[in-house]
This record gives structure tokens, C-alpha cells and sequence, in this order.
């Protein structure tokens, strides 16, 4: 069995692209079990074997909304960085930015909504609202020294209001980025998107410059949207170990991009990731036995053990 793709490069797309890991945070978010706080720590430490350079470590939202990242401040307090290599966590609010500061994380996410519905459901707040509490956390965190990321959710469409606007995410986004926030990450909560979309909204925004993308795979569609959003020039994507996670804040949200699945087709495309795949397979198989579940990843399954009948 081939381990590896052969890579055929292809005119007009980019010949690196930086691949944002949110298997322990967006990924371990989303499942039911707790896992212990070591386990986490060696996710992280295996990931940045792998060759990670921005692995998104947890976030400090309250344990009462995510349980399963109760133990931010002891997974932070005990980790070993590795040179080189980012850990963003994602803060909702000024309580969350000062947990972050305490504990010397040098890069933020925050995670604001294209939608009204889902801005109410998520952050409790209307869409105007959302970015008279972001402002004083992306201040604070610039005076600081710290980076901050922003992700907007719901960008393609909403299972409560339908297809998203484009003008309408482009509106939020430029003021996420206004606000000082170095990237943006474009989320396709509820996997809905398509790659006519995907130019479309890029294109909308002028170009890649600052744009990240997030997939879901719900509906089979997030490798084709992700080289749809590398042929408009994007550089950083969003991807899942395993395919791990999707969003507790929308039922219709299943997993992300599976890490492995995106290196397949990035490194037959010739595109260079800094990632080592079988290193990522073994780690999707040992993370898959501590979830107790077998991993969505295509790749995985292929290259990875095989269950005894």
C-alpha cells in the first residue's frame, strides 16, 4: 500500500501552507468523554513532533459551557513548548484574556459569529454587541504583546437563518481585523459550504491577505473547499487530528478536516507542510483508543491499523 501520495505540483497554488492544528481545543472540545490532563499534554507534545508549528492548545471559556476544558490552567501550567512552535489558546472575554495573561500565553483566538442567531446561541449577545466585548480583549491583549487570531463562525450558512450573506461576513470580518486581530479565520460551522462559495467569499474580501479557512466535513465537501481557498491564494488552514470535533453550539456540526486527510492531498500537490504523516497516523491511532472510538480520518483508516475481526 502506498504510505505516500506522488506528489504532482500544480500551477497557481501556494508552495507552503501553514496548517493550524485545533485538534486539542476545537477537537477535544466536542467529545463527550473528559480526557485527563496528561493525555492532553501528550497530544500536544506528539503533534509538535509531528512538525506543528501553531498547535491551539485549549481555551479558557467557562468550564460550565465546556467542561471538557476545565483543566486549561493546569494543562498551560505543565506544558513543555517547543521552540518554534505557537499555542494559541481561544479567550471569549476580559476574564478569559487575564487567565491568559497569568499564565504567559503569547497568542489569542476569539471566536465571533457572522449571524445573529448564532451570536445569541454562542456568545449570548447580538451581532452589534459582540464587538463592544471583543474590543477591550484585543486592546488589552496588543498592549500586552500578545497576537490575536479571530475566527468567525457561520460564514457560508446557518441551520437557523440559511445561507449567510456574503456582504455580511465580509462586514464582520473587516471589523475583527480593524479591531487589530493579525488573521481571520473563515468557519464553515455546519459543513454547508461549497467551492463556488468559498472563491466567492475570498474574492469578496478583496483577496487572501490575513484570511485563514475552517471546514467542517459534514457534507463531504471540506478537501475540495480547502483547494477551492488555496487557488484564491490562502495560505493557513484550520485541521482537526483525526477529524476530531465540530461545534457544541450547533447540532448539525460534525467533525473538522481531518489533519492527515489534508496533508494527503496537500503533499501530492506538491505543497510543502513541514509534517511528518506517519507520525500524524500513529498519533490519530493512540488518540483514537483514548477516545474509545475509531478515527473518521480516510487516511487513518488506510495507514493505520487495521481492527482484528
Amino acid at each position: 500500500m502506498m504510505r505516500e501520495p506522488y506528489g504532482v505540483r500544480a500551477e497557481g497554488l501556494p508552495e507552503r501552507v501553514t496548517i493550524y492544528e485545533v485538534g486539542p481545543r476545537d477537537g477535544l472540545q466536542n467529545e463527550s468523554a473528559v480526557i485527563p490532563v496528561e493525555v492532553k499534554a501528550e497530544f500536544i507534545a506528539r503533534l509538535a513532533a509531528a512538525g506543528h508549528r501553531v498547535i491551539e492548545a485549549t481555551s479558557f471559556v467557562h468550564p460550565k459551557w465546556v467542561p471538557q476544558l476545565a483543566d486549561a490552567s493546569e494543562l498551560l501550567a505543565g506544558l513543555e513548548r517547543v521552540p518554534g512552535v505557537r499555542y494559541p489558546v481561544l479567550v471569549p472575554n476580559e476574564r478569559g484574556l487575564d487567565r491568559a495573561l497569568e499564565h504567559g500565553v503569547q497568542e489569542i483566538a476569539i471566536f465571533g459569529s457572522a449571524t445573529e442567531t448564532f451570536a445569541a446561541k454562542n456568545l449570548n449577545r447580538t451581532l452589534e454587541e459582540q464587538f463592544e466585548m471583543f474590543e477591550p480583549v484585543v486592546a488589552r491583549a496588543l498592549e500586552n504583546g500578545l497576537k490575536v487570531r479571530a475566527y468567525v463562525s457561520m460564514c457560508f450558512g446557518d441551520p437557523w437563518e440559511g445561507p449567510t450573506p456574503i456582504d455580511q461576513v465580509v462586514t464582520v470580518g473587516r471589523r475583527l481585523l480593524d479591531l487589530g486581530c493579525f488573521e481571520l479565520s473563515l468557519g464553515d460551522t455546519t459543513g454547508v459550504a461549497t467551492p463556488g462559495h468559498v472563491s466567492a467569499l475570498i474574492g469578496a474580501f478583496g483577496g487572501p491577505s490575513q484570511l485563514a479557512v475552517h471546514f467542517h466535513d459534514t457534507y463531504g465537501q471540506a478537501l475540495a473547499n480547502t483547494l477551492a481557498a488555496l487557488r484564491e491564494g490562502v495560505t493557513v488552514v484550520d485541521a482537526s487530528t483525526g477529524g476530531i470535533g465540530g461545534c457544541p453550539y450547533a447540532e448539525s456540526a460534525t467533525g473538522n478536516l481531518a489533519t492527515e486527510d489534508l496533508v494527503w492531498m496537500l503533499h501530492g500537490l506538491g505543497i510543502e507542510t513541514g509534517l511528518n504523516l506517519e507520525s500524524l497516523v500513529e498519533t490519530s491511532t493512540w488518540l483514537a483508543e483514548k477516545l474509545g472510538r475509531p478515527s473518521t480520518s480516510r487516511v487513518v483508516q488506510a495507514l493505520g491499523p487495521k481492527p482484528a475481526h
